[in-house]
């Protein structure tokens, strides 16, 4: 005799075959054989994860986007799902899809590489637009005793500035006076105009850290004093080394923010300095440009540069061991090298 419950049975067992059929493989992680895609199960947006681009070492595989496991190895999302973009800014292009395809791989923990068997590139290459915040920290204006800006100070960056967080930083044999400066930069995860700045970090993919590294020469006494030319020199952004998503920072505008050149702290500070916090910026640029995924801000950067110091000090050709290395608490340290091409290297 066949019961209600066996029927109930059969027609769950039918609805998990179903399930299995439509699964493309190699999505999610199984204790098995077989490999599934899951789709979302609650509205949670909770990824928490660090974003990489990298290069494999002894491969000509070309760019890879990634995202970190505990235990400093990278999940290689590619290999893990061969349909995702093989670079960070199409990656944020594909939104949630792509973040919950990340989760799911750095759950699984398969495909991962030590950290010593990759190079990792800036997270974000070629993005639409690099937009610099001017005189954003409090700390900033007093030491070159200039008055709180009443609204964001605007200007921008090529991408071709953008190197890696390890890359060497080329010192232009047409300046003398190349300076550091630490930020904290964020990157935008989907396309928007016009965003209320209620809304706006809805818009944020997540953070990272940058050095807008400067010549003052052009910056403060050449081409009209417009300070394109002084910020945008190649290598002059490096980046990295990973974008960790804003819901993995407790806050943003809480973190300890500094610089060390030859281990030497030279800024030491925190955003809670910022005088424009990150839903301010978003909404203030997208009211004259639309914001677009991979976009990359750099927020300012806090007092301790070498130009306002007393007597000035800038970056100069020494031995190969000369670093310096920007930091922010969460967001784990990176080394930038200052070089001429190809050897040199600076303090």
């Amino acid at each position: 005799m066949i019961t209600f419950s066996f029927i109930m049975q059969i027609l769950a067992q039918a609805a998990t075959i179903l399930q299995l059929v439509r699964a493309r493989p190699g999505n999610i992680c199984s204790k098995h054989r077989y490999c599934f895609q899951l789709r979302h199960l609650s509205g949670s947006k909770a990824w928490r994860m660090r974003l990489v681009q990298f290069l494999t070492i002894g491969e000509q595989n070309g760019m890879r986007v990634g995202v970190e496991k505990g235990g400093g190895n990278v999940i290689d999302l590619n290999s893990f799902d061969s349909s995702l973009p093989r670079n960070m800014k199409e990656f944020l292009e594909k939104g949630d899809i792509a973040m919950e395809t990340a989760r799911r791989a750095l759950h699984c923990g398969k495909h991962a590489l030590r950290h010593s068997d990759i190079t990792l590139l800036s997270p974000v290459t070629n993005p639409d637009k690099v937009v610099c915040v001017g005189m954003n920290y409090m700390d900033h204006c007093l030491e070159q005793n200039v008055p709180i800006p009443k609204e964001p100070i605007i200007f921008s960056k090529f991408g071709s500035s953008i190197v890696g967080p390890c890359s060497d930083i080329i010192y232009p044999a047409e300046s003398n006076e190349v300076d550091w400066e630490v930020e904290l930069a964020f990157v935008i995860g989907k396309k928007g105009k016009h965003i209320k700045k209620e809304e706006a970090m809805d818009y944020v993919a997540g953070f990272t850290i940058a050095n807008d590294v400067s010549a003052r020469d052009w910056q403060m006494k050449r081409n009209g004093k417009q300070w394109l030319l002084g910020k945008t020199f190649d290598t002059f952004c490096p980046l990295g080394p990973a974008i960790v998503t804003r819901d993995a920072l407790s806050d943003p505008h809480n973190l300890g923010i500094r610089c060390r050149v030859n281990r030497e702290v030279m800024q030491d500070s925190n955003t809670n300095q910022l005088i424009f916090k990150t839903d301010a910026i978003v909404a203030w640029v997208s009211q004259f440009v639309t914001l677009y995924p991979g976009d990359v801000f750099l927020t300012g950067t806090p007092s301790g540069v070498g130009v306002f110091r007393k007597p000035p000090v800038f970056l100069k050709i020494q031995k190969s061991e000369d670093t310096y290395q920007p930091t922010q608490e969460q967001l784990l340290p990176c080394c930038h090298q200052t070089s001429e091409w190809p050897n040199l290297v600076l303090s």
